[in-house]
């Protein structure tokens, strides 16, 4: 393997991640799709409001856990220091055990408190209560995903997040049939349904757990025969160890936390300001399934059935590429916090513009495919007909590759140590998010076209500033033509492509299942197609991707390498 071969071992291991990410998001898909039809679109805008109230309690008690234990431990795996490592691990156990419990405790006793004064929604309460104690789990198993990604392996985490998923799909969709069924006659029906939803996250999340524990079983043996072998000096004491935990934890919460609360603010801002207004002439083809008619308020259920749209269908899709841009980043942290150490800002530099590469080739394209097949996608995925969820998607896909890059710009500012950067520019971000969501909600008609709108300008706000600063404290100004314009330029031939091959498929075969595959297909070999030919890519970044030999095989016979 060359030097550089090994310096990109990051993007195998991202590119493992990735994988099961992607798939993990194509599963979460596939089985919305009887979701939608069992609970309805209401059912859905409850499930998504007690989502982002979990999210929240998950980034301020453990979802920074996983990156700052494998980050501690990345540092001492590259000094051997293995006694320290798994001192940090016991460490962060001892604190996701406390402080998820604590936050477990706080969302279901709180969880009736939290429906009224965040959504105005009681009928949030259910599914919220059932969902608080996966806080606790995902808690203890942050930290044993932590410490395996520190130790520079993303295979366990990668095989129980599709483990997860998998069972997730399956107790989701039973569970919420039954309580639909047992409950159709109560006034708060949805709410059963998607408290169905939510026992699935919970059960999908134990099992992931009892699979880490028993790799870790398994582990255990090489691990203390590493921990009989460490000469280090000097032991890490528990004290310092929290104390050293927790200056890693606060800022990495601090920017998760402003990062992911647009969400929950999107929800809390639509629910009151929407409450008492006139229905908007867009939203009403959407709504007369429900029971509205013409010039009649928004009222919850409305409310519910428009955020179940916006959250459960648009944002969920948009969420699948940029699976991609969190499983780099995930990779990224611990191999340049490695790096860090041993003072390598070239290596830095070279693995920065791999990563940033790397995902606008994957994020640009599926921006495009997305906004050209926004309708029919809706359709086939969520059996959803209306233009309004069209146009949702074609106006915010480009919000994908702001996301991808804003995602793993703010893992390399972590991994360089310069914590405070995401937190300040994700903060900076926030506060323009606001004002623009709140200025087209109360002002305008816009309804759901403002959350998109929002949704667009939060992540490209935080990649503007993000860029800077990596260009700042690097010294590295990241490489445009291959990175952002060939890919841009072979994504946009692609989407005209694409268009017109769907709307002639249509015509001729008047399926859309087979129209939809058939466009999908075309898109993929018109874009790589392009791609290679105009140099955007080489054979050796084809290299990291999985399994990738049989296609630069195929592409030399074709001799496009």
């Amino acid at each position: 393997m060359s030097s550089k071969s090994k310096s990109n071992h990051f993007l195998v291991q991202g590119s493992i991640l990735a994988v099961a990410s992607i798939l993990v998001r194509v599963i979460g898909l596939l089985y919305r799709i009887p979701m939608v039809r069992i609970i309805g679109k209401e059912g859905m805008g409850l499930y998504t409001n007690a989502f982002e109230v979990y999210n929240i309690a998950l980034i301020l008690s453990s979802y920074s856990i996983p990156l700052a234990v494998s980050k501690l431990v990345a540092v001492r795996r590259i000094n051997k220091e293995h006694r320290n490592s798994y001192r940090i691990f016991l460490s962060a156990m001892m604190f996701a055990i406390v402080v998820g419990l604590i936050a477990s405790l706080l969302v279901f006793f709180g969880a009736n408190l939290l429906a009224h004064l965040l959504f105005d929604s009681p009928d949030t309460t259910l599914p919220l209560q059932v969902l608080a104690p996966t806080i606790f789990v995902f808690s203890v198993m942050g930290v044993l995903r932590g410490f395996y990604q520190g130790k520079n392996t993303m295979i366990p985490t990668a095989v129980s997040q599709v483990l997860e998923q998998i069972i997730n799909a399956i107790v989701s969709v039973a569970a919420s049939w039954i309580l639909i069924r047992n409950n159709s006659a109560a006034p708060n029906m949805s709410a059963y349904g998607a408290a169905g939803g939510t026992l699935g996250t919970f059960i999908g999340a134990c099992v992931a757990l009892l699979f880490l524990l028993f790799v870790f079983v398994i582990y255990k043996p090489v691990l203390n025969k590493q921990m009989r072998h460490d000469t280090t000096e000097h032991r890490e004491t528990y004290p310092e160890l929290f104390k050293l935990l927790a200056l890693t934890i606060a800022p990495i919460i601090l920017s998760q936390t402003v990062y992911q609360i647009s969400g929950l603010i999107d929800s809390s801002l639509f629910g009151h300001i929407m409450n008492g207004k006139t229905i908007a002439p867009f939203d009403l083809p959407v709504l007369i399934r429900e029971g509205a008619v013409a010039g009649q308020q928004y009222i919850e259920k409305f409310r519910n059935t428009l955020i179940g749209i916006y959250s459960g269908e648009y944002r969920l899709l948009t969420n699948v590429p940029v699976a991609i841009a969190t499983a780099v980043g995930a990779a990224i942290v611990t191999t340049v916090t490695a790096d860090m150490t041993r003072g390598w800002i070239d290596s830095i530099r070279h693995k920065v513009h791999a990563a940033v590469k790397f995902n606008m080739v994957i994020a640009i394209p599926a921006a495009v495919g997305m906004g050209v097949l926004a309708a029919p996608f809706m359709t086939l995925i969520f059996g959803d007909n209306f233009q309004l969820s069209a146009n949702l998607m074609m106006l915010g896909s480009i919000s994908i590759v702001f996301y991808a890059y804003s995602t793993v710009s703010t893992a390399i500012l972590q991994g360089i140590n310069r914590m405070r950067m995401p937190v300040i520019h994700s903060a900076i971000s926030l506060g323009v998010h606001i004002i623009i969501v709140f200025l087209l909600l109360y002002f305008t008609p816009l309804s759901t076209y403002a959350l998109v709108i929002g949704n667009v300008t939060f992540p490209m706000v935080v990649s503007i500033l993000n860029w800077i600063a990596i260009a700042r404290y690097l010294d590295y100004q990241q490489e445009v033509v291959k990175t952002f314009v060939i890919p841009a330029v072979s994504a946009g031939l692609m989407g005209v492509v694409t268009f017109f091959a769907y709307q002639g498929l249509m015509l001729w075969v008047g399926n859309m299942i087979l129209a939809t595959l058939a466009s999908f297909v075309i898109a993929l070999l018109i874009y790589f197609s392009l791609l290679i030919f105009m140099k955007g890519i080489s054979e050796e970044e084809l290299g990291f991707i999985p399994k990738s030999g049989a296609i630069i095989r195929v592409l030399k016979k074709l001799h496009l390498l």
